[in-house]
């Protein structure tokens, strides 16, 4: 895939275990090779040579999953491994994608798996702590414990999910794509029109400095939960949550608009949450490791930064754009006085209102 100067020399010292070693395992390596399928039987070279790639590409399958580097003689991998990767070798000797890109898709999969894992592991350990009444330690254990059990649904479950999020992704991209004027699609503008909001908590910092760690996850889900379920039944997607704040998408203004207000007054009518603060901006973003990038998003995340709580503002030209749609009658436009944003300047915002 790559070259090995690129890759570094690996940095691990471990080892080849010794023969007289015990051959019993405890039970967390049990489950270990459970979900790895077996116990460690190859070192990176023969990992390379089982997969049929050279040494520096196994070395980057590892780095690009986002694990550490280990020694070239370490018993680190078992046959699973050299399975996936030499289903990467096929799809980039298959000339299906370029090396870059089997490195892009390596990356996505395990950031996102990473990820994943941490979320259910730790949605297992709230609820074993709050079924048996454990403490933190106990409820570890029992997770521990059970891990390997429940990792067939959570893997059949994981596949579904996929497959529905990659069959919604290839309905919208048809439509949009089908809709594209000549004009679009020779531009060298950014690619996607989107309309994005961004709404955060108020006075997270200080309010969270005098919480528990229980108080906190609750304060914390209970705004990620809620945000998720009102963005995703309006039919906007979240693009990332970011602690006290959420960043979302959708394919029309009206749709954003709605969003946003509807998450506002939700919120505020949620005992135990703190009071939230939006945008909405309309503009063109790129789409690139599960993240847009464009102006806007800055523009988004600054306008929310000076809006009241419980109030939801955009720019001029976004509510030019929504005053003129079909969804007008919606809502109601506020001026508002003009304001110092930081890296764009004075605006005069428009608060947007459920009409």
């Amino acid at each position: 895939m790559t070259d090995a100067a690129d890759l570094g020399e690996s940095t691990a010292q471990a080892k080849r275990p010794s023969e007289k070693a015990p051959q019993g395992r405890s039970t967390v390596e049990e489950r270990v090779a459970e979900l790895v399928g077996g116990a460690p039987t190859l070192t990176m070279v023969e990992l390379a040579e089982r997969a049929g790639v050279d040494l520096s590409s196994a070395r980057l399958f590892w780095r690009a999953m986002g694990f550490q580097n280990v020694s070239d003689d370490a018993v680190t991998f078992t046959e699973r491994d050299a399975e996936a990767l030499r289903s990467i070798g096929a799809l980039v000797g298959g000339v299906h994608v370029d090396r870059t890109t089997a490195v892009s898709l390596l990356r996505a999969q395990s950031y996102l798996a990473d990820r994943l894992a941490l979320w259910q592991v730790e949605a297992l350990v709230e609820d074993a702590g709050r079924r048996h009444r454990l403490d933190d330690t106990g409820a570890r254990v029992v997770v521990l414990d059970n891990i390997a059990d429940v990792a067939g649904m959570l893997e059949g479950q994981l596949v579904y999910a996929w497959r529905r999020q990659l069959a919604a992704l290839a309905m919208r991209m048809d439509a949009e794509v089908a809709s594209r004027s000549v004009e679009e699609t020779t531009s060298d503008s950014l690619p996607l029109p989107r309309a994005l909001g961004f709404v955060d908590m108020v006075s997270f910092t200080s309010s969270s400095a005098h919480l528990g760690s229980r108080e906190l996850a609750e304060l914390v889900q209970g705004f990620e939960f809620t945000a998720r379920d009102v963005i995703t039944s309006h039919g906007a997607r979240v693009v990332k949550t970011i602690g006290d704040a959420v960043l979302f998408i959708a394919d029309d203004l009206p749709t954003a608009a709605r969003v946003a207000v509807a998450l506002v007054s939700e919120i505020r009518a949620r005992p135990g949450l703190l009071p939230v603060r939006g945008s909405v901006v309309w503009g063109r973003v790129i789409s690139r490791s599960g993240d847009v990038f464009g102006p806007v998003v800055n523009l988004a995340s600054r306008l929310a930064d000076v809006a009241e709580p419980d109030s939801v503002i955009t720019d001029p030209a976004t509510s030019e754009r929504l005053s003129t749609s079909s969804a007008a009658a919606e809502f109601q436009l506020v001026p508002l006085p003009a304001v110092d944003m930081a890296g764009i300047g004075q605006m005069s915002p428009v608060e947007l209102r459920r009409a």
